[in-house]
């Protein structure tokens, strides 16, 4: 928790400057062209101008990554130096925590005060994690023929794209660029428009800790003209990318039309939270279905937004939720460290999140509590608890990213497993029981890439993050993500 009141965050905010060009080639690059305008949504005021790339800006910063790549400067750097640069960027992130919890919370809404004891910690974490990687990087050598010598080496790919989201605006850039640079790419990174500010200041500071100058690059802009000139790339040899399905696909499609490039994604979800008879405590389960459906704003791509629940405990568990869930979460000024509930991202999501909320209704769903928006100015959505739900809903079956839950009544964990998969996506799911056997049953047969047992959205470096079916493919966090950013290259000597 913050020592610096509301008044000092407001204070601070106000003497902020903003970078609002590109970042190339080791340097800040003012705009030339188009610029667009970043607005805080608690506002709904603009906050600045920042500048508009488009194909010509990522050309740039593709050319300027793929020198600093044929150069060596970085992937040949000894691992042990690029460890020693990674860490000391970690440590920097730290040492400008309030900076950055600025920069994110005044674009798109976070609480102050889960920038710095969520976001940035775990922004941190990650690059501390990765650095650690960089010289355990293993190749191997294989058993041939007394003829042979065969090794296999595995190598960086070169330039990599990455595009990340809105919504954890450091995080989930940290996901993408740490185990890319530990790896010895370069990278070109394309931020969400809603919220470029602190991807320039990472740019910034990963230079100051020593890094060579277009191993990092940023390129501000609309996906349709900077993010899609960086996935349709030739010169780009992954792309990596968290954010809608929908975009996902284009994803996909711009590397068939271009040069066959790598392509991990990590999309939407609509992951759900399964309450066996045997759940145990009642009130912890609740308390987690309730932080992890509204906590930040329940735009969170894994957020437990079907609450799929036995019918023997369903009255009671919806009647703890409505009397815990109501106050949880109070919507206010997110820069009042008191605050744990921001406004949405724009207020065009705003009023796509409220739309949802009429479906809800239209549909024949219970409003349990929630459903409209608190008297204040900015994009603003008060929790909501829908029960009596179906799954064939489109509050169940659509990506809503917004502080909305479904309650569904099920009988019994066949009903539940069923139901669960009875969805295009496949992020995330828990399951909650005292069982063992139910609770390796539903392990295997849950069709999501991570799975909780009693508890929900636990976990560290090491484990895997990324979905089945149309929530994505590849992997965040963790050794496989690291791989994921090299190939391998085969060496046959023939010795005769």
């Amino acid at each position: 928790m913050t020592t610096l009141s509301t008044k000092d965050w407001h204070g601070r905010a106000a003497a902020l400057t903003y970078p609002t060009g590109h970042y190339i080639d080791g340097a800040h690059v003012p705009s030339t062209g188009k610029r667009f305008t970043v607005t805080n949504p608690a506002t709904n005021q603009p906050l600045c101008e920042v500048a508009a790339g488009g194909a010509q800006e990522i050309d740039l910063a593709v050319a300027s990554g793929k020198r600093a790549f044929r150069s060596g400067s970085w992937r040949r750097m000894a691992p042990r130096d690029r460890l020693a640069v990674l860490s000391r960027f970690a440590q920097l992130i730290e040492k400008n925590a309030e900076r950055f919890a600025l920069l994110d919370t005044l674009c798109m809404g976070k609480p102050i005060n889960d920038m710095l004891c969520i976001d940035i910690p775990q922004a941190v974490l990650t690059f501390t994690y990765f650095a650690e990687l960089s010289d355990k990087i293993d190749g191997s050598v294989t058993a041939t023929a007394s003829d042979a010598f065969h090794y296999i080496l595995r190598e960086p790919l070169g330039v990599v794209g990455c595009i990340v989201p809105w919504n954890y605006p450091l995080l989930m850039a940290s996901w993408k660029i740490a185990p890319a640079l530990a790896a010895g790419n370069s990278v070109v990174l394309k931020p969400a428009e809603q919220s470029p500010l602190s991807a320039l200041l990472m740019a910034e500071l990963f230079v100051e800790a020593g890094a060579p100058a277009g191993v990092l690059n940023v390129v501000n802009g609309m996906g349709e003209s900077a993010g899609a000139a960086l996935a349709l790339h030739t010169d780009v040899a992954k792309i990596a990318f968290t954010g809608s399905t929908e975009i996902g696909k284009l994803m996909l499609t711009y590397a068939g039309q271009s040069n066959m490039k790598r392509v991990s994604l990590e999309c939407g979800g609509k992951s759900p939270q399964i309450f066996l008879g045997d759940v145990g405590d009642l009130d912890r389960a609740v308390t987690y279905a309730i932080n992890g459906i509204f906590g930040n704003m329940g735009e969170v791509c894994n957020a437990g937004s079907r609450l799929l629940i036995d019918q023997s405990i369903v009255e009671e568990f919806v009647a703890r939720f409505v009397a815990k869930g109501k106050t949880a979460f109070v919507a206010g000024d997110p820069l009042d460290p008191a605050t744990n509930l921001g406004p949405l991202v724009t207020a065009s999501h705003r009023a796509r999140v409220l739309d949802y909320i009429g479906t809800g209704k239209r549909e024949g769903a219970r409003l349990e509590f929630g459903g409209d928006a608190p008297a204040l100015p900015g994009s603003y959505v008060n929790p909501t608890l829908f029960s009596g739900v179906t799954n064939q809903m489109a509050i169940a079956r659509e990506e809503i990213f917004g502080p909305v839950a479904s309650a569904i009544a099920v009988n019994g964990i066949d009903e539940a497993i069923a139901i669960a998969n009875d969805s295009i996506y496949g992020l995330a799911a828990s399951v909650w029981t005292q069982d063992l056997s139910t609770a390796h049953k539903a392990v295997r047969d849950l069709e999501a890439g991570v799975i909780w047992v009693n508890c929900f959205d636990h976990g560290d470096m090491t484990q895997p993050f990324g979905g089945y079916k149309q929530s994505g493919h590849g992997r965040d966090k963790c050794l496989e993500s690291l791989l994921g950013y090299t190939q391998t290259k085969s060496a046959w000597i023939h010795l005769g």
